[in-house]
Order: structure tokens, then C-alpha cells, then sequence
């Protein structure tokens, strides 16, 4: 019985990663986008909520550090890392706009700002989202297949799924797939 369950996971997440192939326009056209902002001496913000806030972190790491190969760090920051922020901002104003108010302070019109949410609905991703529209800030939102995420933004990278674990998964293949695209299109 457990055996059939975990097989029956591996499947769906097979069947999601499959389809997730259709997403090869947007994920380059992601890649391009953020190789663009760098050599303009831009910076690209993340954001998300729980696990999606996790991948931000992991998307930053990627590429403030390195993915494959040493090289210069490239200006990327996850919103919402700073706990002194978010708590001081959560408090005097709302959740709701702690992101928002984080981006509309560190950035600036030719940046990106790239939003994960699994369901499209987060309200504080899509506040952000909404500030760096009014900040001519890039958005780019990364999705399950519901919610209005994924009509806010400039580029949206809708995995075909409605199911929280299935998305995240395929996400974070998205994130390896653009990091390595970045690194190699930047750096060589």
C-alpha cells in the first residue's frame, strides 16, 4: 500500500515535470530578462511566502553565490529575510505589505522582481507586485495554474498543476534551469 502511494507520487511529479516542458519561451525569456538587468547593473528581488520563500532564498543563493562553476556574486535579494524588517513592517502596517514596502525601499526603476506563489492569491506577493509595477520594476511570477498571479505580472511561469507540493518541485527545477542559463549567458 505505501509502496503504490510513493509511486503514484513519483508519477504525478513525472507528469507535472513533463509538462512544465512548455514553459521552455518563458523560462528563457525569465533568463534573458534577469541576464538584461544585471548587465545594466540592476538588481533582481525574490519573494514568497513558506516553502516559496525557501525557494527565493535557494533562487538568491544560486546565483549570489554559485551554481556550477566560482565566479562573481550577482546582486540578488530574497525580501523578507530580514526578520527585523518584516516583524517592524508586519506590525506598524500589515503582512500584507511588508514585501511591498521592503521593494519599494531597495529597488528601483530597470529592476526584476521575481514572486513565487504556488496558489496565484498570496495578497502580500501580489502587493509586491503591485509596488514594483508602480516602481517600473519588471515582475515576473512564478505560479500554479489558478489564482492572479499570473495575469499581474510581465512574465508569468505557470506550472500546469494545482497541487502545492507538485508546483514547488517543479519550481525549484525552474530556478536550476534559469540559474544555469544566467551563469553560462553572464559569465561563459
Amino acid at each position: 500500500m505505501l509502496k503504490e502511494k510513493i509511486k503514484d507520487i513519483f508519477a504525478e511529479n513525472l507528469d507535472v515535470a513533463k509538462k512544465a516542458v512548455a514553459l521552455a519561451r518563458p523560462i528563457q525569456l525569465a533568463a534573458d530578462a534577469m541576464c538584461e538587468t544585471f548587465r545594466r547593473g540592476n538588481k533582481v528581488f525574490i519573494c514568497g511566502n513558506g516553502g516559496s520563500a525557501a525557494e527565493a532564498q535557494h533562487f538568491a543563493g544560486e546565483l549570489v553565490g554559485r551554481f556550477k562553476f566560482d565566479r562573481k556574486g550577482l546582486p540578488v535579494m530574497a525580501l523578507g529575510t530580514n526578520s527585523a524588517v518584516l516583524t517592524a513592517l508586519s506590525n506598524d502596517y500589515d503582512y500584507s505589505v511588508s514585501l511591498a514596502r521592503e521593494l519599494e525601499a531597495l529597488g528601483q526603476a530597470g529592476d526584476v522582481l521575481i514572486a513565487f506563489s504556488t496558489s496565484g492569491a498570496s495578497k502580500n506577493i501580489l502587493e509586491a507586485v503591485s509596488a514594483a509595477k508602480k516602481n517600473k520594476i519588471k515582475t515576473i511570477g512564478f505560479s500554479g495554474n489558478r489564482g492572479a498571479l499570473k495575469d499581474m505580472v510581465d512574465l508569468p511561469i505557470a506550472v500546469d498543476s494545482a497541487s502545492t507540493q507538485r508546483i514547488q518541485e517543479v519550481h525549484l527545477l525552474l530556478i536550476h534551469i534559469i540559474s544555469e542559463i544566467v551563469e553560462e549567458k553572464i559569465f561563459g
